[in-house]
């Protein structure tokens, strides 16, 4: 009887952590604890002339099991419409990071445009250096990204 209360716990413990995995953002997504990605600004309101904006966790949505806020419901609707449009390249980690074959965090106000694309960078001191060549950083990253996407935070920045 106990090893059969023992294998019941065991695999009760076993199918919360499968469930719980499958609600996490994918490992290629830059998201917190919560899957909150962007630190939960409004990935829209950076292509509105108006530059980053705080989101509101009542106007959410989500992609690729991260969740986004938005300031407002219609910019909220806007993503949804097109999410890949709007979503951070490389998927929210530092763009100069990943030119540098690294996942790092972001700090969403240091932002750039190219080409109707988000890139975000670690802080703005980072993003000097990715202007001072956005064009071959972009083509470095993204030759970069496909090796590192599916790797963790932990496995990429081990070294």
């Amino acid at each position: 009887m106990k090893l059969f209360q023992t294998l019941k716990r065991f695999t009760a413990v076993i199918a919360v952590a499968l469930s719980a995995g499958s609600f996490a953002a994918d490992v290629h997504i830059n998201a917190d604890a919560n899957d909150l990605a962007i630190h939960g600004y409004d990935p829209v309101a950076y292509f509105s002339g108006s530059g980053p904006a705080k989101g509101k966790s009542k106007y959410s949505a989500s992609y690729e099991d991260a969740i986004y806020h938005f300031a407002s419901e219609s910019n909220r609707d806007v993503f949804r419409a097109d999410p890949s449009k709007y979503a951070p390249q490389f998927g929210g980690y530092c763009a100069m990071g990943v030119a540098l074959n690294k996942k790092l965090d972001v700090d969403p106000m240091a932002w750039h445009i190219e080409d109707g694309k988000l890139y975000l960078n670690l802080n703005k001191q980072v993003q000097k250096k990715w202007f001072e060549d956005v064009p071959g950083n972009i083509a470095t990253a993204e030759r970069n990204w496909s090796g590192i996407h599916n790797l963790t935070v932990a496995e990429v920045n081990e070294d």
